[in-house]
């Protein structure tokens, strides 16, 4: 009896090592871990707009800034979604005094002398069941 256990136990072994070998490229996701995540997923694109609105609001700048390209986007499921962003924006010609519908109809800055841009990191935790959506932690610099 207890060589078939034995036996049984090492041709699970045998068979795992195989499956793992055989798909080196999927690893098992770990709970709470980042994993890369696709810019077009509605909730990166939410935590993106969001990210961006709160930016412009505490920026002293007369004129909106809105993303040139994301660098990277990853998340980290926890007990909401963690989005961490590297994101490329760019000073629009649209000033903050104006009405605007929506800020990808904004054009650039081209003009050396108001062209600005930046490379900036954001944190933004979404509850999304619960409808919560925050900005935890923000950073920018001259790109």
């Amino acid at each position: 009896m207890a060589r078939s256990a034995l036996l049984l136990a090492a041709v699970l072994v045998a068979v795992l090592s195989l499956s793992l070998a055989a798909e080196p490229r999927k690893r098992p996701r770990l709970l709470g871990g980042l994993e890369e995540a696709d810019v077009r997923e509605e909730g990166v694109q939410r935590a993106l707009d969001f990210a961006l609105t709160e930016y412009n609001k505490a920026s002293n700048d007369r004129f909106h800034s809105r993303a040139r390209q994301v660098l990277r986007a990853r998340k980290q499921l926890v007990a909401g979604v963690n989005y961490f962003l590297e994101v490329e924006i760019g000073r629009t010609t649209c000033t903050k005094s104006q009405p605007t519908l929506s800020l990808s109809d904004c054009p650039f800055h081209e003009e050396p002398h108001l062209k600005r841009n930046s490379v900036c990191s954001f944190q933004i935790y979404t509850v999304p069941w619960d409808g919560k959506i925050s900005l935890t932690k923000s950073s920018c610099h001259d790109a």
